[in-house]
């Protein structure tokens, strides 16, 4: 295909490049849809981008996209499930850096969070998508529930093991600092209030740890 064919307008008249992913045993025309529509819904929305598109950047068809994925809808839920995999392989990573200290994990969890803000110039896809898609019934709103709520549920756990007082606060806290930072991030730049969210989380984090030594010496 020649150069000029490579790169064409769609949705919104926003310019798609195709796949730069090699057509070979190792990659397959599923796994190149998969990943094309997740730097295309990133980059342009997933209102933005049309199967066409998609198809297209990835360098096959739409008939190949609808056999591996019956709706556009199942194609957003697929990749929302990549981001989610992802995502999560933060909590087997702290506890390989920081076997059986979970107050390290916690501390660990904070400065792997800086680096996911530094890397994520949209933000984050499920927040995002939750955002984008007003549709309640969408099928992706459950699975990106069901990750956020897992997300924060496991983000407890480390704060009660960590010995840190009240932590469902602590973990609604951070979490909440963790959304806010990405949004602010995105609408006011590095230097917005984005800037302080590693100062701000350690410093709740220091501040259950001061409410347990406090009770431990009135006792």
């Amino acid at each position: 295909m020649s150069s000029t064919n490579a790169n064409k307008p769609v949705e919104g008249g926003a310019i798609v490049k195709k796949s730069t992913a090699k057509a070979d045993a190792k990659t397959s025309p599923r796994e190149r849809i998969v990943s094309t529509a997740c730097a295309l819904f990133r980059s342009h929305g997933i209102r933005g981008i049309g199967v066409d598109a998609i198809a297209q950047a990835a360098d096959t068809n739409k008939m190949t996209l609808y056999r591996h994925f019956g709706s556009k809808d199942d194609l957003v839920c697929e990749t929302l499930k990549v981001a989610s995999s992802k995502a999560a392989a933060l909590w087997d990573d702290l506890s390989t850096r920081f076997p059986g200290n979970p107050r390290a994990q916690v501390d660990g969890w904070v400065s792997a969070r800086v680096d996911c803000l530094a890397s994520e110039p949209y933000g984050c896809d499920l927040a995002n998508a939750a955002v984008e898609l007003k549709e309640s019934d969408h099928p992706a709103h459950a699975l990106i529930e069901s990750f956020k709520t897992a997300q924060r549920q496991r983000l407890e756990e480390l704060c009660r093991e960590a010995g840190l007082s009240e932590p469902e606060l602590l973990a609604d806290t951070l979490s909440m600092l963790l959304e806010g930072a990405r949004v602010s991030r995105i609408a006011t730049g590095d230097q917005g209030p984005a800037a302080r969210f590693e100062r701000a989380c350690r410093a709740a984090i220091s501040a259950h740890a001061a409410r347990v030594e406090e009770a431990g010496v009135g006792r």
